[in-house]
């Protein structure tokens, strides 16, 4: 499960998650990718998730790249605590997504396998995505 090694605060407050993706919103290393269409905390789990359906259509061909990292806290209290006595210990990893964000990557397969993958990873993931393809891909014909 993806998660920092270290952090410099044990806990983070919620925050807003307002207007588009002002960064990495356009595809930097691979030919095809998936972009998102709304708002989210996507949890390292469900990253590992739609990077294995990934790397299993592809069959391990060609390469891919995860654009995100789950780097804020989420904390949880136990089960059956009362309200009141502090904030509870951190259960997992977040990373905040906001609409217009790159998620994954591919390059190296054709464009109907990297399609599918794709495709395949989006259903891991709670937000609606879309299929992008770079501005200078050239599909080969035979």
């Amino acid at each position: 499960m993806l998660q920092p090694r270290k952090t410099k605060y044990r806990k983070q407050q919620k925050g807003k998650m307002k207007g588009n993706s002002q960064r990495g919103h356009t595809l930097a290393f691979g030919t095809f990718g998936i972009k998102a269409l709304e708002a989210a905390w996507i949890n390292g789990r469900q990253i590992e998730a739609a990077r294995q359906a990934v790397t299993r259509h592809m069959k391990r061909e060609g390469q891919l790249w995860i654009r995100i990292f789950p780097d804020k806290p989420v904390t949880k209290k136990p089960a059956e605590v009362r309200m009141g006595k502090g904030k509870g210990a951190p259960e997992y990893f977040v990373a905040r997504v906001t609409p217009g964000r790159i998620l994954f990557e591919a390059e190296g397969v054709p464009a109907p396998i990297a399609k599918e993958a794709l495709r395949l990873a989006a259903q891991k993931l709670p937000i609606a995505t879309k299929f992008i393809t770079s501005p200078d891909y050239v599909e080969k014909t035979n």
